[in-house]
């Protein structure tokens, strides 16, 4: 099986705000640039304030715009994850006003409704019947006009999920995952997944990979080294295979690495915002070294984040007003020269990687679980041994 290569998309001009300012001509030169680099799979999110106006009505102008983006990434010979619910990204949780709960405050990340930052997190969206009958019409409607599409990868269900809210039990997330997985499979025929991320791994959120990736095609897992809680180096290339290693060992499903990266430091600098940074020289050396090592381990594919850094004229708005740092991930610069990751994707993909065997599990998930947090440094100390 092919070695998959592929990227997290936001256009540079509008990042987040994409669905309003919606401009398929950007996305159509972005899709076929993509594709000029030889990588093969674009992950893209729905953003659910744009998409879901009240519970019971999906938004008829953002469906045909996700339409076109379908059609885009297929006419460019890429195959597409849409990202559903989202949801948590770059720092802000972005959702409808009709899905938050006045009695819960957003706790660690603001909340942004429309146009408005709102004091509230999220109802239980994985246990409460209401949130559940919206989350079900979403993934219905959606998945119904990707039936047979010829771009369609796999759905994913939500972008660091447990962002949004923790599920009270694991039994909680695995419903969740199980009834959204049937919808979707049957609405489109297409495989599911989920963004898991490394926090989910770095403390108790009461989630089991066993159980939420039960009825999934593949799991996928999200890891930076710079976010990471057990190793303060920057440039460790081996905390990302290290998640890949722990979510493979859990899920027992097939993994795509679906987010990995770095923040790039401003010129001159040793960090950006809060966060150490890496140089764009140092982002492709590190870059491939995270690569070649997912491979080895048996992974299906992996995915940069992200695509292009954001135009200076989206510094002032959400969530870079808080996180300066969200601007530089990107393979691109914002006037869209290639930096030298993107030079060396291109070069990886190239070498035409077959999947390679999954390598034996460092762990039993419910001795990790039982052990954490001290037993994630200890094992990871071994790992790195």
């Amino acid at each position: 099986m092919r070695y998959r290569f592929g990227v997290n998309y936001w256009p540079a001009r509008s990042a987040m705000y994409m669905w309003q300012r919606f401009d398929l001509g950007e996305i159509r030169e972005d899709m076929a640039r993509i594709r000029a680099l030889g990588l093969h799979l674009v992950r893209f999110f729905l953003r659910w304030d744009d998409f879901q106006p009240a519970p019971d009505t999906m938004d008829d102008a953002m469906l045909r715009r996700f339409d076109a983006v379908m059609q885009a990434i297929a006419d460019a010979g890429l195959q597409a994850m849409p990202t559903l619910f989202c949801g948590h990204m770059s720092g802000v949780n972005w959702l409808p006003s009709w899905a938050l709960d006045t009695s819960e405050p957003h706790g660690r990340f603001r909340t942004i409704s429309g146009r408005n930052t709102m004091p509230y997190g999220i109802g239980d969206f994985y246990a409460d019947e209401a949130m559940l009958r919206a989350q079900s019409l979403f993934a219905e409607r959606v998945g119904e006009r990707a039936n047979g599409h010829a771009a369609l990868y796999a759905w994913d269900l939500g972008n660091e999920f447990s962002n949004l809210r923790e599920p009270r039990t694991p039994d909680d997330a695995a419903r969740w995952s199980a009834m959204l997985t049937d919808v979707l499979v049957r609405a489109s025929g297409g495989a599911v997944t989920g963004g898991t991320h490394g926090e989910d791994v770095e403390r108790d959120r009461h989630l089991r990979p066993s159980s939420l990736a039960a009825p999934w095609g593949i799991a996928t897992m999200h890891g930076y080294s710079v976010y990471s809680t057990f190793t303060n180096d920057r440039l460790d290339t081996s905390a990302v295979p290290f998640y890949a290693r722990l979510m493979q060992a859990f899920s027992r499903k097939p993994l795509l690495f679906s987010e990995f990266g770095n923040p790039e430091c401003p010129p001159g600098a040793t960090h950006a915002g809060a966060f150490a940074c890496l140089s764009e020289d140092e982002m492709a050396t590190y870059g491939e070294r995270v690569l070649r090592a997912l491979h080895r381990i048996g992974t299906i594919g992996a995915m940069w984040w992200c695509w292009s850094d954001y135009a200076d004229s989206l510094a002032a708005l959400a969530p870079f007003d808080d996180a300066p740092h969200e601007l530089r991930f990107g393979m691109l610069r914002a006037d869209g020269r290639l930096k030298p990751v993107a030079r060396m994707l291109a070069r990886v993909a190239a070498e035409s990687w077959q999947v390679l065997p999954t390598a034996a599990p460092i762990v039993d998930e419910d001795v990790f679980y039982a052990s954490l947090p001290q037993g994630l440094h200890a094992l990871y100390h071994r790992y790195r041994r």
